[in-house]
């Protein structure tokens, strides 16, 4: 059994119950909740307009002219692993074969993710 005593880091027994509960609710308190999901990604104008001049020329209407298998809609993306815009970033920074790389100095990181969020808010 334990000690009572007034050191340091020690609670009293009668102290210990209630000690334990808050401690218990804290820990619940946290686990509860849903997790918070990333909010939606938007289509803006600039995004639309940075599709249009660097993507559509071989993406046309979320299509793909080199290979019609691999097209941007929402669930072509998926089968192919691509669900978020830091995905579709990543593909135009290591493009498959026929694709044109689009590095940091072809297209800012910034304007980069205006086009992932413009195709995944597009082409659903």
């Amino acid at each position: 059994m334990g000690r009572q005593g007034s050191g340091a880091g020690r609670w009293p027994l009668s102290a210990r119950p209630i000690a334990t509960c808050l401690a218990a609710a804290l820990l619940l308190s946290g686990c509860t909740e849903p997790p918070q999901a990333d909010s939606p990604p938007v289509a803006t104008e600039r995004g639309a307009q940075l599709f249009k001049e660097r993507c559509a020329p071989c993406h046309p209407d979320g299509g793909n002219v080199l290979n019609p298998k691999k097209t941007l809609h929402g669930g072509v993306l998926a089968d192919n692993g691509i669900t978020t815009p830091a995905g579709i970033v990543a593909r135009m920074r290591a493009p498959g074969p026929g694709m044109t790389r689009f590095d940091q100095a072809a297209i800012p990181d910034a304007d980069a993710r205006l086009i992932a969020e413009y195709i995944l808010a597009t082409y659903r």
